[in-house]
């Protein structure tokens, strides 16, 4: 549930025959599934407050969003495997370090995997879930290619907010929702042109949904300083990539813009906790920004096996 491409995932130069646990890492792009752990909070604490969801359930959700998101990466890279074969060779099936059947079992077991785990926090969860892995597939395999692409992107992004606000008071998520799914177009608009280059009117408008969507962070009550925080990191880490791919468009333009845009969805969570009303959630979702910073260093210098 991200980008097209660029969410990390280290190269491997050469063929091999034995998969290591470091390639099934770069299949499922890991340090960038720290980026849908917020998610389901976000949906949780915007429909039913602070307190409102137990440890279980909580923990039965964020691991629903980790499994999905991680089969949407694999799904991404088997349905992917002849053009990566072209433009990306160094990732894990085109090199040769996991084949494109296993990259198909991963995707297909750890959307199993998630669904369950949603069902397991209750039954309008796992309903929520169904939908989610059913866009996920239908992006990578059908939609992907096309100019729905961005858009069916989005509606996966949104549907993980919905997953934590499953229930009687769902309607109250739809705006955090709506944030997280307009920042996913944005990002997944820009992230075509990692490989080709993009357009200064793509850059433009994704630097207008940048501010529109820090901006309903403020939104509504809450905690305001813990918002207010957390919107001013979105937009630092967000808008100086958009920005500079509104005055030159260029491949490594859009490939930077992307990484920063996909790192900057845990900020944009933070806002939104804040909003909801809960500092402590707010601060925690920063907390999870570093650490996926770190990971991200460390996997790119060959660091986590």
């Amino acid at each position: 549930m991200g980008a097209r491409d660029g969410d990390g995932g280290g190269g491997g130069a050469g063929r091999r025959t034995v998969t290591r646990a470091g390639d099934y890492l770069d299949l499922v792009r890991a340090p960038a599934s720290l980026t849908v752990l917020g998610d389901a909070l976000v949906g949780a604490l915007s429909a039913r407050g602070p307190g409102g969801d137990g440890a279980m359930r909580a923990g039965a959700l964020a691991a629903s969003s980790v499994c999905l998101y991680s089969a949407g990466m694999a799904l991404n890279d088997w349905a992917d495997a002849d053009l990566d074969a072209v433009e990306r060779p160094e990732r894990p099936i085109p090199s040769g370090r996991i084949s494109r059947a296993r990259a198909l079992a991963v995707g297909a077991g750890l959307t199993a995997v998630g669904v369950g785990s949603a069902f397991a926090a209750g039954r309008s969860s796992g309903l929520v879930s169904l939908a989610l892995a059913g866009a996920l597939w239908a992006y990578d395999l059908v939609f992907k290619p096309t100019a729905a692409g961005p858009v069916v992107m989005a509606l996966c992004r949104g549907l993980d907010v919905m997953l934590g606000a499953a229930g009687p008071s769902w309607r109250r998520a739809l705006l955090p929702a709506g944030a997280v799914a307009v920042h996913t177009v944005a990002v997944t608009a820009v992230s075509r042109g990692e490989v080709e280059g993009s357009t200064r009117a793509t850059g433009r408008a994704a630097v207008v949904a940048s501010v529109a969507v820090a901006a309903s962070g403020l939104a509504g009550g809450g905690d305001r300083a813990a918002a207010a925080l957390g919107g001013a990191r979105y937009l630092a880490a967000v808008l100086p990539g958009h920005l500079a791919v509104a005055r030159d468009p260029g491949a490594s333009q859009a490939r930077d813009a992307t990484r920063a845009g996909i790192r900057a969805v845990v900020p944009l969570q933070s806002a939104l906790a804040g909003r909801a009303g809960s500092a402590v959630a707010a601060l925690a979702l920063l907390g999870v920004e570093v650490v996926g910073r770190v990971l991200g260093r460390r996997r790119s210098r060959g660091d986590i096996t």
